[in-house]
């Protein structure tokens, strides 16, 4: 009977408690889509994209969180996309954590003092992003 309840627990419990799809990190790297209020970020194995307002980065590289959830990895970020985008890409460091689904994230420009967030994005959510029409959809006229 003691074993069944262990079971039981284990299965209801588990799923908070690991690296799971469901919590956007999966095998030790953050994955999918993280939406919030003007921020985004949609990362891959390899890399990812971030939207804060109307600026945009990259990382080159996987993310990986330690144990903790804390990251720090190096990047791009461009803050003068709207009113003309002259792709212009600083170096940068992306850095937050990840807990229970929610990250926090901070850019911050490596070769200036600008620092953007830190912002709040969730896994598997739209981004609620502003009016910039940076983040307009071409096929529907839709914000990303």
């Amino acid at each position: 009977m003691r074993m069944i309840m262990l079971m039981v627990a284990l299965g209801v419990l588990g799923p908070g408690f690991c690296d799971t799809p469901v919590s956007g990190v999966k095998d030790g790297v953050i994955r999918g889509t993280w939406g919030g209020e003007n921020a985004a970020l949609i990362a891959d194995d390899t890399s990812a994209h971030v939207h804060i307002g109307c600026t945009y980065g990259n990382v080159h590289q996987a993310i990986e969180p330690d144990d903790s959830g804390y990251f720090d990895v190096p990047g791009e970020q461009n803050i003068t996309a709207h009113p003309v985008d002259l792709g212009v890409m600083h170096p940068a460091r992306f850095s937050g954590r990840v807990l229970h689904g929610t990250m926090t994230l901070t850019v911050t420009l490596t070769d200036t003092t600008v620092t953007l967030g830190p912002v709040k994005v969730s896994y598997g959510t739209e981004p609620r992003m502003g009016p910039c029409p940076i983040c307009l959809r071409p096929s529907d006229g839709m914000r990303n």
